[in-house]
């Protein structure tokens, strides 16, 4: 396998060309320089067995990239930095004084021509920084235009530019909302419906004096609002199901609401209402009717003595549901891609200086002052995946409100775990087997190598492996993928640096 090797854009990183050193020679040997070891220890390319004669890039101390050669016992050498480490034994460096076992200081990482390397190496350790770029996300708004949600729709069309999606893109968040509802005024005419508005800059036209039962503006790629009808005061659930794949009223998604989610993006619901939840689907009529017992496509989150059964397990017949819709853009059981936050009618949290009650808080009956009902199937859905509940009332503080669920999203934004192969110089090629990952914590310290392993039956902690993509061995779509310990680990650490190394094979 040919990686060919040069600065390029991955889908999780990404990767400068920032070159250590340039290639040298032709000469298909890649081997180090066999004499005096520059280094006192292994560094970071780790000790294990190996075939004599095998090459690979390490870090030593200082953070010096260098390379190791597999001696004929089997076993990897010490780090050689070239005249950049610390040498002991042999013939000292250029940076130090030489002689029979001194010990040689200073310097600068190898170069083809630094002695380091063997003479007939084809060149020196490349190295190129990797930056980190977040996976993006899909927030999806459901909202509830039942009449009593007047002032909850003015309050959403006063804070999700400002609050919401100005916070998300402060923290360079690559973000898309959708919004299921019905389009319009919130009060203009007056209309047992309360619909709903999104002004530039993310809704695609201004709002003012907009009626009701009027088709919207798109603002691709960041803002879309799909509207099939109204969402009734229980329906909600069920209707964004339903309309998964059903063509809007204005056919503006003719695939549905689905076609605007990417299938790349963390999916982060909000859902805005103040009653309970109660419908079944899939369903024809205007209103979807009530249900009698909990079961698939059944959601009925229960009365004031029922709901601390009932609500979680509507929630979990929901869930069960929309993953079963789309595993590709929800995720499953055991690794949901998606986080529902409710709006809801729960009274406030008086023990949290925002109002909001975390997944770890049991369900809450009481309710704030204007709403129906406390909300308690979307309260218990939030608990199963990690989202947060706040007060829906009259949109008091929904400033504060929008703020929190913007930085919620940010958390709950992963780093991805494969990246493309990027490559050399021109008319170079690399030695895909000496490729690493040169791991350096944000807190400092030295660095930590992850090593390359076959495949994935071969991951344990520390490791990546490669894929070949249709190009075959040349550069073609090949990707690095951490492995499941080394993924955990980076995702940890957004702000951590990681570097690609690696020896350029022969020509």
């Amino acid at each position: 396998m040919t990686l060919r090797y040069a600065g390029y854009v991955g889908t999780g990183l990404i990767l400068g060309a920032a070159l250590a050193s340039a290639c040298g020679g032709e000469s298909s040997d890649t081997g180090l320089h066999s004499g005096g070891a520059s280094t006192g220890g292994a560094g970071i390319g780790g000790a294990g067995t190996c075939a004599p004669g095998d090459t690979r890039v390490c870090v030593g101390p200082g953070a010096c990239q260098g390379g190791q050669t597999c001696s004929a016992s089997g076993e990897w050498d010490a780090c050689d930095c070239g005249s950049g480490g610390s040498g002991s034994g042999g013939s000292g460096g250029a940076g130090g004084a030489g002689g029979s076992g001194g010990t040689g200081t200073g310097g600068s990482a190898p170069d083809a021509g630094d002695g380091a390397l063997n003479p007939d190496a084809a060149c020196a350790v490349q190295k190129f920084q990797a930056s980190f770029i977040k996976t993006p996300v899909d927030v999806i708004f459901v909202v509830d235009n039942s009449c009593s949600m007047a002032e909850e729709m003015k309050a959403i069309q006063d804070n999700i530019n400002t609050n919401f999606a100005q916070v998300l893109g402060s923290l360079t968040v690559d973000y898309r909302v959708i919004v299921i509802g019905e389009h319009g005024g919130y009060n203009t005419p007056s209309s047992y419906e309360s619909s709903i508005c999104i002004s530039p800059p993310l809704g695609g036209a201004p709002c003012t004096g907009v009626l009701q039962n009027t088709a919207p503006t798109n603002n691709p790629p960041v803002f879309y609002h799909y509207d099939h009808d109204d969402v009734e005061s229980w329906d909600a659930w069920c209707k964004m199901l339903d309309w998964y794949k059903q063509p809007d009223r204005y056919n503006l998604a003719p695939g549905g609401w689905s076609q605007w989610l990417r299938k790349e993006a963390l999916k982060t619901f909000v859902l805005v209402s103040d009653d309970r939840m109660d419908c079944q689907w899939p369903s024809t009529a205007a209103y979807y009717s009530s249900c009698a017992v909990n079961g698939p496509s059944c959601y009925d989150d229960g009365t004031a003595s029922s709901y601390l059964t009932d609500a979680p397990l509507a929630a979990q017949n929901f869930d069960t549901d929309l993953l079963a819709l789309d595993p590709l853009q929800f995720g499953t059981a055991t690794k949901r891609n998606y986080v529902w936050h409710s709006l809801v009618g729960v009274s406030k949290n008086t023990a949290n200086a925002t109002g909001e009650y975390p997944p770890t808080d049991g369900l809450v009956a009481s309710k704030c002052a204007t709403a129906v009902n406390s909300g308690p199937g979307s309260q218990a859905l939030s608990m199963l995946t990690g989202g947060l509940r706040y007060p829906v009332c009259e949109g008091v503080g929904f400033d504060v409100v929008f703020k929190k669920i913007a930085e919620s999203v940010v958390k709950g934004v992963k780093i991805a775990c494969t990246f493309d192969v990027p490559a050399p110089p021109a008319g170079k090629t690399i030695d895909p087997k000496t490729l690493m990952l040169a791991y350096t914590p944000s807190a400092g310290g030295s660095p930590e190598a992850f090593t390359q392993v076959n495949d994935a039956t071969q991951c344990k902690a520390g490791s990546f492996y490669l894929t070949v993509g249709s190009g075959g061995g040349d550069a073609g779509g090949s990707s690095i993928v951490l492995c499941p310990e080394t993924c955990t680990k980076i995702q940890s650490d957004a702000q951590a640096k990681l570097e690609v190394l690696a020896f350029c094979a022969g020509g």
